[in-house]
This record gives structure tokens, sequence and C-alpha cells, in this order.
């Protein structure tokens, strides 16, 4: 499927409530455990999610448009979380992330985007040039790979509880994705 901006923009808009509901009031026993040493757990990707939201989608959309590949985005800290994340709960993050992603979207609405805006390119300072087009694309398959990673992790949680279920449990034997 090619992009589509407001497809883009529905997936979006969903992800706050989808996390609100996945995630709000559960036990610490879900969602601060993770899959082993070195290993994120659930809290870990909504503090990163909120860094993306703070650093990197809109403020490099907005560098595509104002500069093009005049001047490279700025490196993503994957792991910016640990340290901003320390002393808040998770009911915080989800509301801090839902206020941000709202913004956001506001703010992505507002540039009244034409189809050649989004054909518009910038510079990662890893991957080239890049469209504006394939970052909002980007942004939408990043909420889903944080909702698989979310679901994997928890799943993780009962991996010897299902017994021999786990053989027909395909969650349970995602080794994760990326590089």
């Amino acid at each position: 499927m090619e992009h589509h901006l407001s497809h883009t923009i529905s997936l979006l808009e969903r992800t706050p409530a989808t996390l609100n509901s996945l995630l709000r009031d559960l036990p610490d026993a879900w969602t601060h455990s993770n899959e082993g040493q070195g290993s994120w757990n659930a809290f870990d990707v909504i503090g990163h999610l909120i860094h993306g939201e703070l650093t990197d989608w809109m403020p490099r959309a907005k560098m595509i448009l104002e500069f093009g590949e005049t001047k490279a985005f700025v490196p993503f800290d994957r792991l910016a979380q640990e340290k901003d994340s320390v002393g808040k709960t998770l009911d915080q993050l989800l509301n801090e992330f839902t206020k941000l992603r709202s913004l956001n979207l506001r703010e992505l609405r507002a540039l009244q985007l034409k189809p050649q805006d989004l054909q518009r390119t910038g510079r990662h300072p890893v991957l080239g040039t890049v469209t504006l087009s394939q970052l909002l694309a980007t942004w939408a398959v990043h909420d889903l790979t944080h909702l698989h990673q979310i679901s994997r992790i928890m799943a993780h949680q009962y991996e010897t509880a299902v017994g021999p279920w786990e053989k027909f449990l395909g969650v349970l034997h995602c080794n994760g994705h990326g590089a």
C-alpha cells in the first residue's frame, strides 16, 4: 500500500487510546517486567515513544519543510527514556504521551500538506536522503512496532505458565525486529 497521510493520521491518533486500554491500571508485573537483561519493559517503551514525540517525528518533518537536505536531522537517542522517565509513574507517562501525540497531530494537520510537500526530502544522519512521506509512514509503523513489542514483552511473562500451548503461541517465538 502506498503512503496516504489520512491513513497515517488515523492510525497515529489511535495509538494513545490503545496503549491506555492495554496498560493503564495493570499490575507492575505486566508493565515493569521485561524479556531479560538489556531488554525493555512496557514502561520503557512508553518513555521511548514520548521521546519520539518530543524530538523525532514533528521536529524532523519541520526540518524537511524548512531546510530540505541542507541540514541533517539531530540523531535520535533511542535510550533517552532511561533518564527521562526516572521518578514517573506509568500513568504519568501514558498521560504525557497522549497529550504530546494530540499536540503533534494538531500541528501536523495545521501544516495542510499537499502531495508535493510529501515528496520533499531531508537528510537522515544514517540513512541519507528520505522523503517527508517516508518519515510520516515510518511514524505509523514505529507505533505498530512498539505495540507488537509490548504484546511480546507481556506474553513473555507467561511463557512457562501456558505449558504445552507455548508451541502454538507465535508471540512467544518472536525474537524482536530491527537492526
